[in-house]
Formats: C-alpha cells, structure tokens, sequence
C-alpha cells in the first residue's frame, strides 16, 4: 500500500519523543506526527496529549525521498466553519465594496486630497517643532 499525500490513516503510537510521536501506519510503514501537529493549542510536552499504543487518526502531511513519513494529527480533525470566519469573511466583503467606491474618483482628484492632507500635516509637524526649539531657525551657539 503506498502512502499518498492527504491521505487520513488510523494509527498506533510506538513512541514519543521530546520533539513528537511515532506512529506505526496500517501498511507496516512508520511517520512522524511533530509536536507542532500534536494540537491546536500549545504542547509543552507530548506525553500530556498521547500514550504508547493510542490509536489514533492522523493525515499525511509530506513523504521524503529518503522514506520519512510526516503526519498531521490537528489537520485530520474536521473544523466547523466558526462564526467568527464569517464574519471576517463580510468585513473583507464591506472593505472592497468601499475600496470600490473610492476607486471612482479620478486620479487628479485623489491626487489634489493627498496633496492637501500632505500640506496640512506638514505644517503641523512645523508647528510642533518649532515651539520647541524656540523660534524658527533659532541656533544654539
């Protein structure tokens, strides 16, 4: 049985390490699940989240020339499309309608509104370095 990329795959865990956990796939072959594809959330330490002989479903991530096997247990889950995707998903839809609508002003006028919102902070930024300083041009000696 030859291993695919995104494949999922029952497993059984045969070791852990510092860094991840091995896994003994059905095909006889072995792959390594990392500890940054343990869990969603942070892993400290492997041996919180598995055990030696846990079964358990992971998906192939990657397949090396040299015959490693990287597995993925957090990308075998099944995620819910959450609320908060949604609404991200509108703001971005509300941001190009008015990217849109500024887009219809024509280059000399846009260009004339950056031109004045450009004079109008340059002579603030003026204004404020000025007083302190003491004057304009003042020098110290």
């Amino acid at each position: 049985m030859s291993i695919e990329i995104g494949s999922k795959l029952e497993g059984k865990v045969t070791g852990i390490t510092h860094f991840g956990a091995f896994v003994e796939l059905p095909s006889g072959e072995t792959g390594l699940v990392h500890i940054s594809e343990i869990a969603d959330s942070y892993v400290k330490d492997v041996n919180e989240f598995l055990k030696v002989n846990d079964i358990i479903t992971v998906k192939v991530i990657n397949v090396e020339k040299d015959g490693k096997i990287g597995l993925s247990m957090k990308k075998a889950q099944e995620k819910p499309v959450s609320q908060t995707t949604v609404v991200k998903e509108k703001q971005t839809k509300t941001a190009r309608s008015q990217a849109r609508r500024h887009s219809n002003e024509s280059f000399d006028e846009k260009l004339s509104k950056f031109l004045k919102d450009s004079e109008e902070r340059l002579s603030n930024l003026r204004k404020n370095t000025d007083s302190k300083r003491g004057g304009r041009g003042a020098r110290r000696g």
